[in-house]
């Protein structure tokens, strides 16, 4: 059940990270990894309010041009990953391919992340977040439903990590130790959206997403919008009432979200939480890349209003 607020002040200050996944009965390596990302998270936190806010006169493998703390907080993740002896293998959103670290050594992890997504927000101070995807042994080429943990962080007014091994989803808090602790367990979707946060441009969108998008807002569902993944995504499982979409656009078939950093993970996270997740047609997790930067389309959300895209996309295209 989820925490009340009445447990949620007594657990916050008592119920640290580790020892949740340890009551939990997860694995101790696993236990390790997750932790070992959420010290990580204190070293990204100090380069967000301190370090540089320009660019890196770098690229990513996606022809992006890299923001030095694009380049400063997958340095920061990928030594901790390295260090912690528990991962086979590594590739980042901000690298051009895979980083083998133990390829050969048997009960290990495979890690793929995106070290700080929405970076670009940073210089007008707007909520940022770090995502993760974890798969036991050492191949990444997998689909969704392979994974053994998903994760984000999410760095705003509070520092948050929210957290799926397929036993629910947890959001832990940072607290004035740098500590995370439990602030809500079990978080669940209700069936139908009240808010929506729309990526893409509309004037872009396709027949079935403009149809999806009238009868939304039909229904009353409000927009709410940061252009960030992470705070938006956060914003709809937390409030448990919402649907999240970066659809196909007319210029971009496969829409602008990575499957692999990005889709998977939070489409885990939204699955266990009770809701869904689509790239309009069929199940995100269902779903097999064939290369690091594969693009999806992405419809997340209550289940009631995921289906009505899926409805509409089929319908109208």
């Amino acid at each position: 059940m989820e925490a009340t607020a009445g447990q949620a002040g007594k657990t916050k200050f008592q119920i640290d990270l580790r020892r949740y996944l340890r009551e939990d009965g997860e694995d101790e390596q696993l236990i390790h990894l997750i932790c070992e990302i959420a010290e990580a998270s204190k070293y990204i936190i100090n380069s967000i309010r301190t370090g540089d806010l320009g660019v890196a006169g770098t690229s990513n493998l996606y022809g992006e041009q890299q923001l030095a703390l694009d380049v400063l907080s997958d340095r920061i993740l990928r030594k901790r990953l390295a260090q912690s002896g528990v991962v086979s293998n590594v590739v980042s959103e901000e690298t051009a391919d895979i980083v083998f670290i133990a390829p050969h050594r048997t009960g290990n992890f495979s890690v793929a992340y995106d070290p700080l997504d929405g970076s670009s927000l940073v210089d007008v101070n707007l909520a940022v977040g770090t995502i993760v995807s974890i798969y036991r042994g050492c191949d990444l080429m997998q689909p969704g439903t392979k994974q053994v943990a998903a994760l984000y962080i999410l760095y705003g007014p509070r520092t948050t990590l929210v957290y799926t091994t397929g036993h629910g989803v947890h959001e832990f808090g940072m607290n004035q130790l740098m500590e995370y602790t439990l602030l809500r367990r079990n978080v669940r979707m209700e069936p139908k959206a009240s808010i929506y946060a729309p990526g893409g441009l509309r004037s872009l969108y396709t027949p079935g997403t403009g149809k999806f998008v009238r009868q939304l807002e039909s229904n009353g569902v409000k927009l709410r919008y940061s252009g960030g993944l992470v705070p938006d995504f956060n914003q709809i499982l937390m409030k448990g009432k919402g649907v999240f979409f970066y659809p196909h656009l007319q210029n971009a078939p496969q829409g602008k979200l990575r499957l692999l950093f990005e889709l998977n993970p939070m489409a885990f996270l939204m699955e266990q939480a009770g809701g869904a997740a689509s790239n309009g047609r069929q199940r995100i997790l269902d779903l097999v890349p064939q290369k690091f930067d594969e693009r999806s389309p992405f419809f997340c959300g209550c289940r009631d209003d995921v289906a009505m895209a899926e409805a509409c996309i089929r319908e109208e295209g």
